[in-house]
């Protein structure tokens, strides 16, 4: 039975519960604290060579050697800007730079670079080019398919340091900053200016404008702003013979030729090393409010999310679903009051944004009041404040964070047409409880679904205290082949990595991925940038 519908109507409106807990950035921090125990550093996690035995080394690639290691301290000048294992021994420094925050992926690296500028990034891919050596880009190291690790010995080139702001234009809304701005640093220096940065993640507090860019990634405000593939208006990157690639536009109209920055939106560092980013960003919202329901089936998400796109429209910017499963891993995380007193199967949030105050919190209340008239929501709550807005998001950013305290992950981002949407997370729990493979004692903690009803994109995430051969054998390439019955994509915003490259066919066909290998060897035709990965 649906609450009743005065529960959201105007002036009575139910306030959120009061929560404290604030989703922290702290993926890598927790992956450091893991590994601070006695003994090699990183010992918790097994070496991706482990994992995947018939990924072999590459025998054209040279190996480092203190020549290698002098010619790298001559171009960076400063001993803060290498990490060198070469010469001495740097494992602990290095560990970091190895391994990836969901302690699934790990690499030998033995040198890490930290450019400053696109000069030296230039200098050093070249000479990489000239002298063999095998390379992988490093941002924030926030991905969740290996990407940004290496898989061997790779020189890791890490742009934290290139992280200057280099103009802003009020007017016109164009960023233009370095690759290694992290994304939550330009979006406070935009918020400062009356605007935001057009995407939005749970990671927000150590990803970087560039590997968002690299990685395409889309995030919390994809339904509002759209794809990076649209808001990036120009691209500074260093080709793997060190040529600059200089298309640093700001012209939002500019049909002069082949669109060369299209092919580095989502290429993982697979062609060249980006270096900065011109970036339009949309007005910030003077008018903000955010409601979290409980539904009573997935039939009702999707009735209640068809009339917030017609109810509400221009002013949607948000329509995120979690399932019970996800919020129950949040509460057992933070030990916070649940926001709505009943269990429901699914939870949705959803944002809306203007710039008129009154204007949206009228088209708000009426929507409120038809989906509780018509039983779509059962129960909800709407933020009266800042703090509420940011408790309630809080359960769905949360997420990442809580089911991580289970020891891994396996994380599937995916693309499935809506109706189909929850469909996977459902059989893939039959699967895995019929192989006896979920409980409290059992290999896998749950089957957690959640995502951006707003895109199609759901996150399918198997919570384990270990990673297991058992687990990825049900799951994959069960997962993949599900997918490619739907239509649908193996990688919805995180991107292919060393975790998917090998199972690209079941969302591309051989004639695309036969250009894509083109594209591939005509700008890296010695293959030294991030080897063993994408296509």
């Amino acid at each position: 039975m649906a609450a009743p519908t005065s529960r959201l109507l105007p002036r009575a409106l139910r306030a959120s519960q009061k929560c404290s807990f604030r989703p922290q950035n702290t993926y890598l921090l927790q992956c450091l604290d893991d590994a601070s125990d006695q003994g090699e550093p990183g010992h918790d996690v097994k070496y991706t060579t482990d994992l995947m035995p018939h990924l072999k080394r590459d025998s054209r690639f040279g190996e480092l050697t203190k020549e290698h290691i002098d010619f790298f301290k001559q171009t960076l000048v400063d001993d803060n800007a290498i990490i060198d294992g070469v010469t001495k021994d740097a494992s602990n420094d290095l560990e970091p730079f190895n391994r990836d925050w969901m302690k699934k992926f790990r690499g030998r690296t033995k040198v890490v670079l930290k450019p400053k500028n696109v000069d030296e990034v230039s200098k050093i891919l070249k000479y990489c080019n000239d002298n063999m050596l095998a390379v992988v880009p490093q941002g924030g190291n926030s991905g969740l398919v290996g990407g940004s690790v290496p898989v061997f010995d790779e020189v890791v080139i890490n742009l934290t340091r290139m992280n200057k702001i280099r103009s802003f234009d009020e007017v016109s809304g164009i960023l233009v900053v370095d690759a290694g701005v992290i994304m939550e640093n330009a979006d406070n220096f935009l918020k400062e200016h009356g605007h935001v940065y057009p995407l939005d993640l749970g990671a927000k507090g150590s990803a970087q404008v560039g590997g968002n860019v690299a990685a395409n990634a889309g995030g919390l405000r994809f339904l509002r702003y759209g794809s990076l593939h649209g808001n990036v208006l120009g691209i500074e990157a260093v080709l793997p013979d060190g040529t600059i690639m200089d298309d640093l536009s700001k012209l939002r109209k500019n049909n002069t030729g082949y669109d060369l920055k299209q092919l580095f939106i989502g290429a993982e560092g697979t062609i060249g090393i980006i270096t900065g980013v011109s970036i339009v960003c949309p007005q910030q919202s003077k008018a903000v409010n955010v409601a979290y329901f409980g539904l009573e089936s997935y039939e009702k998400v999707q009735q209640a999310f068809k009339e917030a796109k017609r109810q509400l429209g221009e002013v949607l910017s948000a329509f995120e679903l979690m399932d019970a499963e996800s919020q129950k891993f949040v509460h057992k995380k933070t030990e916070k009051k649940r926001p709505l007193e009943g269990d429901y199967p699914f939870y949705c949030l959803i944002e809306t944004s203007g710039s008129n105050g009154e204007h949206d919190n009228e088209k708000l209340e009426k929507f409120l009041e038809h989906v509780m008239g018509e039983e779509i929501v059962a129960d909800g709550v709407v933020a009266q404040d800042d703090t509420q807005i940011a408790d309630l998001w809080a359960w769905r950013e949360g997420i990442t964070e809580a089911i991580g305290h289970v020891g891994g992950t396996y994380k599937y981002d995916l693309s499935i047409p809506l109706k189909d949407l929850y469909q996977l997370v459902e059989d893939t729990r039959a699967r895995l409880e019929s192989k006896g493979l979920i409980g409290d004692d059992k290999p896998a903690r749950g089957v957690v679904g959640f995502g951006h009803m707003g895109d199609g994109n759901i996150h399918l995430n198997i919570p384990v205290p270990k990673y297991v051969k058992e687990v990825e054998e049900a799951l994959e390439p069960w997962v993949y082949e599900w997918i490619q019955k739907k239509n649908g994509s193996i990688s919805a915003e995180h991107g292919l990595g060393v975790a998917k490259k090998n199972f690209i066919q079941y969302s591309r066909n051989e004639t695309m991925v036969k250009l894509m290998k083109q594209i591939k060897q005509l700008y890296d035709p010695k293959g030294i940038m991030m080897p063993y990965k994408y296509v």
